[in-house]
């Protein structure tokens, strides 16, 4: 298989994930003691939300692109941008390198299609649901995306950073998360992406009443089922 290069640290703790996910996906394919053949440059991510918070996108995609500079040259033969939110500078990431980079919504967009779903509620940063970068990128896979009204866009936001970056899991967010997939729901969602890695630290299947798609956990595995096709 090909060496997976992981932008990371974008929080740990969803990077974490991606390193476990990946293992077990390599192990469940090959059994043994396989494990997956990755290599890591983790970020500071105070240094990243402070350039998100100024709008200063293309100095943090310089950041993310020196790293994906440095994973090539560690033997990478294929990039994770491991978040969803920075895929804003997805573009700006596969230019500074030679490799490929799989687009995270790409594989969400192709579970969705899938599942034979058409109409999913999006939920992640304010950057990701406010923003068209991704809900264009999922869009353009023929489908339709249902974002929440304001106030409960803050509401995902703010969980998000304030809990879930810092390894912070709260039944009352939990609860209100909930309250957010019910109305999309309401809305005429079909299904739930949970656009933000760390979403999948809070909400599991058995708590919304549609499938919902772990943006983590399919890019990963898609991770591993390219660096197999791709051989050498």
């Amino acid at each position: 298989m090909k060496t997976i290069g992981l932008i990371g640290g974008m929080s740990w703790e969803s990077t974490a994930e991606y390193y476990r996910l990946l293992n077990e996906r390599v192990r469940e394919r090959l059994g043994g003691l396989h494990s997956a053949k990755c290599v890591l440059y983790s970020v500071d991510f105070a240094e990243i939300e402070r350039l998100q918070v100024a709008g200063l996108w293309d100095e943090a995609g310089e950041v993310l692109a020196d790293a994906a500079r440095s994973l090539q040259a560690a033997g990478a033969g294929l990039l994770l941008i491991c978040t969803n939110t920075m895929h804003k500078v997805a573009d700006q990431v596969a230019a500074a390198v030679d490799i490929p980079l799989l687009h995270l919504a790409d594989a969400t967009a192709s579970a969705v299609r899938t599942a034979g779903l058409r109409r999913v509620g999006l939920l992640g940063t304010a950057f990701t649901m406010e923003q068209d970068f991704y809900r264009d990128r999922v869009a353009g896979h023929g489908l339709e995306v249902l974002v929440p009204d304001a106030d409960d866009r803050a509401v995902v936001h703010r969980v998000i950073y304030e809990e879930l970056c810092l390894g912070i899991i709260r039944e009352e967010s939990r609860a209100a998360y909930g309250e957010v997939i019910g109305r999309l729901v309401a809305s005429g969602a079909e299904g739930i992406i949970l656009g933000c890695t760390e979403i999948e630290l809070l909400i599991s299947p058995e708590h919304s009443p549609v499938p919902v798609f772990a943006t983590t956990r399919l890019h990963a595995e898609a991770a591993v089922d390219a660096a197999f096709a791709s051989g050498g």
